[in-house]
């Protein structure tokens, strides 16, 4: 059975997200979408909340679970006898960040492969942070994020 890890925070999951996760779920035996907290970024929806609602949104695929960590990554992915990390790509840009945390997480684990999945090109354009920036400025959110993500944001602006 073949464990892959999508780690990421997530800050919000996305529908490009969503599209790596469908695309991981029909290749690995189960996926772990492990949401980390980047000390590099200030939180925007509090973790526990994203482990709720990514949890909805992928609750109809059934080798999917959600889960928080706090942790380098291959170490997460030990915890879970994962051997593969899932990264997304979106664009040339992406490939630059994602293959230089490959070799990072190559290095402190060769046993733990990464394997990159490509957004479908009508996702290509859609990150956290751009949804971030939709958000604060009252932008329609409709088409970059899950409906019930797009619920809670609209409710905690109110």
């Amino acid at each position: 059975m073949t464990t892959a890890i999508y780690a990421g925070s997530f800050d919000p999951f996305t529908y490009g997200h969503l599209d790596i996760v469908k695309m991981g779920s029909e290749v690995f035996d189960k996926i772990i979408i492990g949401i980390t907290y980047n000390v590099s970024k200030k939180g925007f929806i509090p973790i526990n909340d994203r482990v709720k609602l990514i949890k909805e949104v992928v609750k109809n695929i059934p080798n999917v679970e959600v889960c928080s960590y706090n942790k380098l990554t291959v170490d997460f992915a030990l915890e879970y006898n994962a051997n593969v990390i899932i990264r997304g790509l979106r664009n040339i840009a992406d490939f630059e960040y994602e293959k230089e945390l490959a070799h990072v997480n190559n290095k402190l684990n060769n046993g733990i492969k990464t394997v990159f999945f490509m957004t479908k090109p009508e996702h290509s354009f859609i990150s956290s942070s751009a949804v971030r920036e939709v958000y604060t400025y009252k932008g329609n959110l409709k088409e970059f994020v899950p409906e019930n993500i797009e619920k809670y944001l609209l409710e905690k602006r109110v």
